[in-house]
């Protein structure tokens, strides 16, 4: 069985493929519609020897399957975000334990202390709807500071403005995480000066404005706001870490989860850094799942430790938290 304490522990490249390795084949072994993809991929998994090696399992495969570690049932599961109620993901989720210490974990890497800061949520669209695995996160953050301010926002835009308003005046520290639409709809009504506050949006235009860069929602909420910098948060339903942007739409990622960016027209096959492409996650806190996957977004990776996201791959299905497209 892999241990949690190995996974928080990755200090360098050896570190990661080590357990990449390790986590391959307890996935291959216990989690049966990744290892039946695999097996009819003809993988000899014996000569795989790299995590870039390993198969990458297709994310549409959390619509149709449950992609679960046979040893550990559960009925918890996160669901994504959609139009429609149809054909969403479903994420199930063995270790609830294990995505609370991710979650402290990466946060901690790029912000500090989740107990110092004040968290406010301007998250519409997932408030709306349950199993929402955003929301989950915010929920633990704003457990950990227990501030009598924290709270989350649908359309009350004026009682968001009064709260930053004071907050800014008590030179409180505060987070905001935002969908994009809302902070785009709540910039626009209420422009101020916001010196205490650190914006995080978190994508997911979901049809309702009309289709912008990503480069041009940070720039249009930087001036609204009176700001330097607008940060960003990236992950999904199927995953269990998060990847910051702390500006400039680059993201890094904690040392447990790694982006590759492969051909779209060889999935089995890498770009160079600076070339744009389909992005693989990896994401080692996802032991009872599939640490492994394939997404239809597209990226590019700056370094080896950086990256973009540019958007969705052409003619991929509609995923609610991304939509940005350039």
């Amino acid at each position: 069985m892999l241990k949690d304490s190995a996974l928080f522990s990755i200090r360098s490249e050896k570190d990661f493929n080590e357990l990449a390795l390790k986590t391959f084949l307890y996935q291959y072994k216990n989690t049966l519609v990744y290892k039946e993809f695999i097996d009819l991929l003809h993988v000899d998994i014996e000569k795989i020897d790299h995590y870039s090696q390993i198969p990458f399992l297709p994310i549409e495969f959390y619509k149709t399957h449950q992609i679960l570690d046979k040893n550990f049932p559960t009925d918890f599961y996160f669901q994504s975000s959609g139009t429609t109620s149809k054909n969403l993901s479903k994420h199930f989720v063995a270790d609830k334990n294990l995505y609370r210490e991710s979650i402290i974990k990466a946060f901690s890497l790029f912000f500090g202390d989740p107990s110092q800061y004040i968290y406010l949520g301007l998250l519409p669209s997932y408030l709306e709807r349950q199993n929402s695995s955003l929301i989950y996160m915010v929920d633990y953050l704003m457990q950990q500071s227990d501030r009598k301010d924290n709270g989350y926002f649908l359309h009350n835009f004026e009682d968001l403005n009064v709260l930053l308003n004071r907050l800014e005046k008590e030179n409180q520290k505060v987070i905001l995480f935002g969908v994009s639409y809302a902070l785009l709809d709540f910039s626009s009504a209420f422009p101020q000066n916001l010196n205490n506050t650190i914006i995080v949006e978190t994508g997911g235009m979901k049809g309702r404005k009309e289709e912008i860069t990503k480069d041009e929602l940070l720039t249009e909420l930087q001036t609204s706001f009176q700001t330097k910098k607008v940060y960003s948060e990236y992950s999904m339903t199927e995953l269990l870490s998060q990847a910051y942007s702390l500006g400039n739409n680059i993201y890094q990622c904690p040392s447990w989860m790694k982006i590759l960016i492969r051909d779209v027209e060889d999935p089995f096959s890498y770009v160079k850094n600076g070339n744009s492409g389909g992005v693989n996650i990896i994401d080692l806190a996802n032991i009872h799942s599939c640490s492994f996957i394939s997404t239809q977004d597209m990226g590019k990776k700056e370094t080896e430790y950086s990256f973009q996201i540019l958007g969705r791959i052409d003619n991929s299905d509609i995923r609610g938290c991304s939509l940005l497209l350039l």
